[in-house]
């Protein structure tokens, strides 16, 4: 048991650690995920939407803590239990997922790792069992090092954490796991490979034949029966490819000219997903570039999720001298993670990425 519970501990504290950096990395969209389980829909908490960001920040910088506690032996009661209520949650919430099909995406390795909601709670269930025995062995969890030694580096990993998270907050995150990251083509991300498993249908064809209700069952077509068609019910039983990049669109009055606009040389896009929280004191600034990008030679162009007042409204008050493009707001936060930020792409490749704090950064060739 002993050395059970010695594997078993490194081999979780770790995979807490993992997962917990990789969501530090990008607190941002594991605020929006938290938003999305929030949601009326979900589990009807929008009290909490308005903290997020704050909730998804506490819950990484545990989540990571946690995991060197483990593996260090520091408290170990104290450990063992926040595991325990942890994983107990986590479980709870990708049954509920999974079951009622309400998340899509859990979100427990950011966009790293992509899992369906049932191999979510598939990999809860796998961690709860594990951190049973872990629980079940727990006297013996001893600390590894010298207990100075052991607060020492407990007090370098919060500050670490601490650390990194204000930095990517301020920045972007250091590693881009989303498919819009520097040197990605958007095009390219938004095709099929030529064999593409496609999605497959299940079609309940009811009919009334003689009298009687009967259900034919196929793959889409129309079945052959001497009856008067009734209903039809559509499930799919296996989902298609779907490319890395979707739902991304440029419009503007209806018209989508993500196209045309994908195929510029010098290409400047200014994002914005929702203007009522946007850092609006920015555009100032963004004026300023987008000057300075024009005089160059790029056509400069923004991308937003809010109305035609908003978008109309800021332009004249901060003169901007370029047009708003309606797009997914979804989409727009998977593109960059700050509100507003800043891309220059060259034929539809994304060459520089920007955080509003860094505008200065941007190179205009």
């Amino acid at each position: 048991m002993k050395y059970l519970v010695g594997v078993v501990r490194i081999f979780v504290g770790i995979l807490f650690i993992i997962s917990g950096f990789i969501k530090l990395n990008d607190p941002v969209g594991f605020s929006f995920k938290l938003e999305e389980y929030f949601s009326q829909g979900v589990l009807d908490l929008p009290f909490l939407t308005p903290y997020a960001l704050v909730i998804s920040i506490f819950v990484v910088v545990v989540e990571v803590m946690v995991g060197v506690m483990l593996i260090l032996g520091y408290k170990r009661k104290i450990t063992v239990w926040t595991l325990l209520a942890m994983i107990v949650f986590f479980t709870f919430l990708t049954f509920y997922s999974a079951y009622f099909n309400k998340v899509t995406d859990c979100g427990c390795f950011g966009d790293a790792i992509k899992l369906t909601p049932w191999e979510s709670f598939t990999k809860d269930v796998v961690l709860l069992i594990l951190i049973l025995i872990i629980y079940a062995g727990r006297e013996y969890i001893t600390p590894l090092v010298k207990p100075q030694i052991v607060k020492y580096s407990l007090i370098a990993s919060l500050l670490a954490c601490l650390g990194y998270v204000y930095y990517v907050l301020n920045h972007l995150p250091v590693i881009d796991f989303r498919p819009y990251e520097i040197g990605k083509n958007i095009e390219e991300g938004m095709s099929f490979p030529e064999n593409a498993p496609k999605a497959i249908f299940e079609y309940k064809w009811k009919f009334n034949v003689n009298g009687n209700e009967e259900i034919y069952i196929t793959n889409g077509d129309y079945p052959t029966v001497d009856g008067e068609f009734i209903d039809v019910e559509t499930k799919e039983i296996q989902a298609g490819y779907e490319p890395p990049v979707h739902d991304f669109t440029i419009e503007q009055e209806g018209q989508d000219f993500a196209g045309s606009l994908l195929q510029e040389p010098k290409l400047v896009m200014v994002i914005a997903y929702d203007l009522r929280k946007s850092n609006l004191e920015v555009f100032k600034e963004i004026k300023t570039i987008a000057d300075r990008a024009s005089k160059a030679g790029y056509k400069v162009i923004a991308m937003s999720a809010s109305g035609p007042d908003q978008t109309t409204s800021l332009k004249k008050e901060y003169e901007l001298g370029f047009d708003f493009y309606f797009t997914d707001e979804t989409t727009l936060k998977t593109i960059v993670r700050s509100n507003p930020g800043v891309l220059v792409l060259e034929k539809g490749t994304i060459k520089q990425k920007v955080h509003y704090n860094d505008l200065e950064d941007l190179k205009f060739d």
